[in-house]
């Protein structure tokens, strides 16, 4: 329920920042597809700001190789689809001989 309600909560900060630039909802698709970058790059800030923190250096190989591969498309870790794959199929053994 959580994550409903802060999706419900991003898509009126979303509807006002619209309201606020005068642009019609839906966005014109150039728009939104800028809208779509700025977000896959904001949610890289928080990584990079508590990588940061630790005393690390946030180096271009260090965002290459951790916060790069979700920008571009790659799952989160932790996700691991090829467990949620279907199961093999059940041996049938009534046609056995």
């Amino acid at each position: 329920m959580k994550m409903y309600l802060l999706s419900l909560g991003a898509g009126i900060l979303v509807g006002i920042v619209y309201s606020l630039l005068n642009v019609r909802s839906p966005a014109p698709p150039i728009v939104a597809l800028v809208g779509l970058l700025g977000i896959l790059l904001g949610e890289q800030v928080v990584p990079m700001v508590r990588h940061a923190l630790r005393g690390a250096p946030v180096t271009l190989g260090w965002i290459a190789e951790h916060r790069l591969p979700h920008v571009c498309g790659e799952l989160p870790s932790g996700t691991d689809h090829r467990q949620a794959a279907a199961p093999p199929s059940r041996r049938d053994d009534s046609t056995a001989g």
